[in-house]
């Protein structure tokens, strides 16, 4: 049986699912999803720790830091975790894997690319005048990332709206489900790997792999689910129509 409520994985996963039928669109969120959670994990390493290793007699590292991209990674997990406990420690893995490469990308970046480009030590003594050398520097890899980070952002998200509108046919989901198009849509695009392949009628990858899933009967149930769905989105588009 499932769960019920914010932990409802079936009801979740077949509103997603009926957003995301289309192979192309269900292929461009596969490519493009978990991109953006590692970008903006990277940006976030470079906010103020919470605490600090040293405090514990374990020295300073400056590439592990547990900060709020670290909290950020770890509401994640848990609510993975939550959801489905097999799954959803995939995820949670996948996670800290972000949070553990993007917070080493965002140091090697401060430390060897933020000096090639002057122009941002000048607007950081601009904005930061009475800040020491230390805190302009910050300033100037802070602005390189946000570069870096807001390009891959801009990438990902036309490339999920188009797919939405040039092969989906159908508004995305954050447009009526926030909270799922933001914190759910990681978790969800694993499992779409092997939802894509029973609605194909083809055998479910994660069964294939790992003899596995959720609950006996999640798939057909969310794939009813999905159907109902998109009959009666459909129903409403043919009525405005007419």
């Amino acid at each position: 049986m499932g769960k019920i409520g914010l932990f409802d994985l079936e009801k979740h996963f077949a509103f997603y699912g009926a957003y995301h039928s289309n192979p192309v669109n269900i292929f461009i969120h596969m490519v493009f999803v978990w991109p953006i959670l590692f970008t903006f994990l990277m940006l976030l390493h470079f906010t103020p720790p919470l605490f600090s290793l040293s405090q514990f007699g374990l020295g300073n590292n400056t590439v592990i830091v547990f900060n709020y991209g670290f909290l950020f990674t770890l509401v994640y997990a848990l609510f993975y975790v939550l959801f489905d406990k097999k799954a959803g420690s995939v995820a949670a893995l996948l996670c800290f894997a972000c949070w553990l490469v993007s917070s080493s990308l965002g140091n090697y970046l401060g430390y060897s690319l933020a000096w090639k480009c002057p122009s941002f030590n000048l607007i950081g003594y601009i904005a930061l005048d009475n800040y020491s050398a230390m805190g302009v520097e910050h300033v100037a890899v802070l602005f390189l990332v946000f570069k870096v980070v807001l390009a891959a952002q801009l990438i990902c998200w036309t490339g999920q709206f188009l797919g939405h509108g040039l092969f989906e046919k159908r508004a995305p989901a954050l447009l009526d489900n926030l909270a799922q198009a933001f914190l759910m849509a990681p978790f969800f695009v694993l499992l779409e790997v092997g939802f894509a392949s029973f609605l194909t009628n083809l055998k479910n990858a994660l069964q294939m792999l790992f003899n596995y899933e959720p609950y006996p009967g999640f798939h057909l149930n969310v794939k009813a689910r999905v159907e109902a769905n998109i009959k009666e989105w459909q129903e409403k588009k043919q009525k405005k129509i007419s």
